[in-house]
C-alpha cells in the first residue's frame, strides 16, 4: 500500500557530507512524522532524527549540530543532510513514515535502507 524509497547513501571520507532522501508513495492520507533511523553492524537500530508535519524536529545527541532533517509535505519526502561525517556514523540508514492511510487505518512503514560508509 505504501512504499518508501531511500536514496543518497554511499562512501564518504571523514569530514565529508551526504544528503539522504526518502520519498513515500501509495495510498497515503496524511503523514504525521517522518524519520531516519540507523543500524550499525552488531548494534540496535537507533533514532537519528525525526520531523513532524508541522516542522518540529528531534535529533539524537550524537548528530546534533551536524545533521539536519527537513521535509517536503507536498511530495511526502524527507531529507537528511549529514555534514562533518565521522566513521561512527557508518550504518544502514532507514526511513520511517507514520500517519494515516486513505482508508483511515494507521500506517507505520519502513524503507529498505541505504548504506552510509564513512572511511578514508
Amino acid at each position: 500500500q505504501v512504499q518508501l524509497v531511500e536514496s543518497g547513501g554511499g562512501l564518504v571520507q571523514p569530514g565529508g557530507s551526504l544528503r539522504l532522501s526518502c520519498a513515500a508513495s501509495g495510498s497515503i492520507f496524511s503523514i504525521y512524522a517522518m524519520g531516519w533511523y540507523r543500524q550499525a553492524p552488531g548494534k540496535q537500530r537507533e533514532l537519528v532524527a525525526a520531523i513532524t508535519s508541522g516542522g518540529s524536529t528531534i535529533y539524537a545527541d550524537s548528530v546534533k549540530g551536524r545533521f539536519t532533517i527537513s521535509r517536503d509535505n507536498a511530495k511526502n519526502t524527507v531529507y537528511l543532510q549529514m555534514n562533518s561525517l565521522k566513521p561512527e556514523d557508518t550504518a544502514v540508514y532507514y526511513c520511517n513514515a507514520a500517519g494515516l492511510l486513505e482508508g483511515g487505518d494507521g500506517m507505520d512503514y519502513w524503507g529498505k535502507g541505504t548504506l552510509v560508509t564513512v572511511s578514508s
